[in-house]
């Protein structure tokens, strides 16, 4: 699995010579409704086991919540599950919020 820095991610959905990744917001619905990642798409923490089938196993799939802790485990359980492209976001949404959009709500 691979780490990557707000700044990084935001260079990256920036380059439309890189494929774009899957933003895979597992935090809770009042979360994203809060703020999120234009594009993510939210698929709550504990639904992942049940909805797993519902990601692209061969998609280079970036996990975002909070602080970057729930999504590294969803990571983690992602790559025992066979996906080979993972990639977690450092610091989470909030680094996003500091770093990348200060307009974006905080909490």
């Amino acid at each position: 699995m691979e780490q990557i820095t707000a700044l990084e991610l935001a260079g990256w959905l920036a380059d439309d010579a890189r494929p774009r990744p899957v933003l895979l917001d597992v935090r809770e619905n009042w979360e994203y409704e809060t703020c999120h990642i234009d594009g993510a798409t939210l698929m709550p923490m504990h639904t992942i086991p049940a909805r797993i089938d519902d990601l692209d196993e061969d998609a280079t799939i970036v996990c975002i919540c909070h602080h970057g802790a729930r999504s590294l485990q969803v990571a983690a359980f992602l790559e025992r599950n066979g996906y080979g492209k993972i990639v977690n976001l450092t610091g989470g949404i909030h680094a996003w919020a500091v770093q990348v959009d200060p307009a974006m709500a905080k909490y």
